[in-house]
């Protein structure tokens, strides 16, 4: 079994699941399923792999985290949606993972400097955690450094997360004594990167070369494929800051494993919507956990 596959859990493949399916947005009505009985989540989960009680343990759990919160359906059913706090983490991811530009040498650097008072040293975990997950590297001790173009991104998690206050901001150019290249190399852990791409292509090209030989694409083959290749990949973009090409290795597997699931995207997420709204039965009325 490979990373990839180990990350599959009930509740990343939930969230995977309204991130693709399960807004609602009237841009996308024919990707958008809307508020979803929890039977039918059981239905859609099923088919790739999950069982019924880690269905409603895990929408249990992003219930109380404030994730999913209680809805009903247009013909009544007794349903889950998205919070509007739910909804803004998606619209911030769907900038990270289906459309971020290449970063450019001559863009710069957004750097993170903070400092947080010992009686609230709670906070601190907190903050780097969050800069991680942004795909933050460590320039020092307390010194986060990350592509300029992530500090839009950046201000608005740090605002959202009342941590604004302990941090400062700055963006500017690399002026150091060693090369960009091998500083880059102590920021990030490229080899732990590279890893993670190749892992994510060793799941998900085979696949790719799967869909590229047929002509017609089933909506439920289509369905559980594309679910699985967005949950793989939606965590790499965040991973991988995106880098500009120049500071990393020639044999680099990134831009390959981001055609790969664009070309699975393309593919497969029509025909996997299909599947959603004719095969889920949304009128099932569900009794809510």
């Amino acid at each position: 079994m490979t990373d990839q596959q180990t990350q599959r859990t009930p509740r990343s493949l939930i969230v995977t699941f309204y991130g693709a399916y399960g807004r609602g947005t009237p841009e996308e009505p024919a990707n958008s399923a809307g508020p979803v009985p929890v039977a039918a989540l059981i239905r859609l989960l099923g088919v790739l792999g999950v069982d019924p009680p880690s269905v409603r343990s895990a929408v249990s759990r992003l219930k109380r985290r404030g994730l999913l919160v209680p809805e009903r359906t247009a013909t009544g059913a007794a349903a889950y949606g998205l919070s509007e706090a739910a909804r803004q983490l998606l619209a911030d991811g769907d900038r990270r993972i289906y459309g971020r530009p290449a970063a450019r040498l001559s863009d710069g650097w957004v750097l993170a400097v903070f400092s947080i008072p010992e009686e609230e040293r709670h906070k601190r975990h907190l903050l780097r955690s969050r800069l991680a997950r942004l795909g933050f590297g460590t320039a020092a001790p307390g010194v986060w450094i990350a592509p300029a173009h992530l500090h839009e991104e950046t201000r608005h998690t740090l605002e959202r997360l009342q941590l604004a206050p302990y941090v400062d901001l700055f963006t500017g150019a690399h002026a150091g004594f060693e090369s960009t290249a091998r500083a880059v190399a102590r920021w990030w852990d490229l080899d732990a990167l590279a890893a993670q791409h190749r892992a994510f292509l060793a799941d998900h090209e085979p696949v790719l070369e799967k869909w590229s030989r047929r002509r017609v694409v089933p909506p439920e083959a289509a369905y559980r494929d594309y679910l699985l290749a967005l949950d793989a990949w939606r965590r790499l973009p965040y991973a991988d800051p995106g880098l500009p090409s120049a500071l990393l290795p020639e044999d680099w597997p990134g831009g390959r494993a981001a055609e790969v699931f664009g070309r699975l995207h393309t593919k497969l997420r029509a025909a996997g919507g299909r599947y959603v709204r004719e095969g889920a039965a949304w009128g099932i009325v569900d009794q809510i956990p």
